[in-house]
């Protein structure tokens, strides 16, 4: 019996971390300024486009006009795509993709190896993409590192102390970059 219980509670653990993995796993890409997005409208040729995100976040496609796609998923797109598609086409089918993810970068400069911009082909923290510059100079203050981000509620710094994580201590200050971060070494 207590063999059946133990087991009972190896499952519900596992089952747990698998929903808790499967969560993470399903944060839907959201569309940056530079990506590229092929997008489709089924038995509709003159529909098919494939578009470069505009700087300022926004597409232009026929029958539809001017949309902003910044900050979004491919399924909010495809629904507002669709939404404004009825008006002209009865029950639009359409398919959207990323073709190209060159948006998505963040910069690291200052004291690093190989300073530049980064593309993020999978989630990024701070120390992988110290890790990717070639790591800090013998001259870079690694206490006072600082993460430059923009926000809708305008430009924010937060602090980043290497010799802490390290050490192996505040490990939660290694945070997962967004599009756009901007890395400071000095």
């Amino acid at each position: 019996m207590q063999h059946l219980l133990k087991l009972s509670l190896l499952l519900i653990v596992t089952l747990n971390i698998n929903i808790s993995h499967a969560a993470e796993a399903k944060a839907a890409y959201t569309v940056n300024a530079g990506d590229v997005l092929e997008i489709s409208v089924w038995k509709e040729e003159e529909l098919q486009r494939e578009i470069r995100v505009l700087p300022d976040g926004y597409i232009s496609f026929p029958l539809v006009g001017e949309l902003a796609v910044s900050g979004v998923t491919l399924t909010e797109i495809r629904e507002q795509l669709v939404k404004k598609l009825s008006k002209y086409i009865t029950d639009p089918v359409v398919n959207i993709s990323v073709k190209s993810s060159e948006g998505n970068s963040i910069y690291v400069i200052g004291q690093v190896q190989r300073p530049g911009s980064f593309m993020m082909h999978q989630p990024l923290d701070v120390m992988q993409a110290l890790s990717l510059a070639g790591g800090l100079t013998t001259f870079a203050k690694a206490n006072d590192i600082r993460i430059l981000r923009r926000t809708a509620k305008g430009p924010t710094s937060i602090e980043f102390e290497y010799g802490e994580l390290e050490d192996g201590d505040e490990l939660e200050s290694n945070i997962v970059l967004k599009s756009g971060d901007v890395i400071v070494v000095p």
